[in-house]
């Protein structure tokens, strides 16, 4: 797996959980779904994001 097809699994695995969060417990978690999709907005324009780092450093291919 690459680092951007694992950046894309994560970032969809949170949203997911952060939807699921705010219609379960608390609409406040759609703050967080927020602050994923500007992070995702600001990946595609600069070619990095934090997740990235991490994910070179445990080994996965660029």
């Amino acid at each position: 797996m690459t680092v951007n097809r694992a950046l894309r699994l994560i970032a969809g695995i949170f949203i997911l959980i952060s939807l699921g969060l705010a219609i379960y417990v608390n609409k406040n978690w759609l703050w967080f779904t927020a602050f994923i999709g500007l992070n995702l907005i600001q990946s595609a324009f600069t070619d990095w994001c934090p997740v990235m780092v991490l994910l070179k450093k445990i080994g996965l291919k660029k």
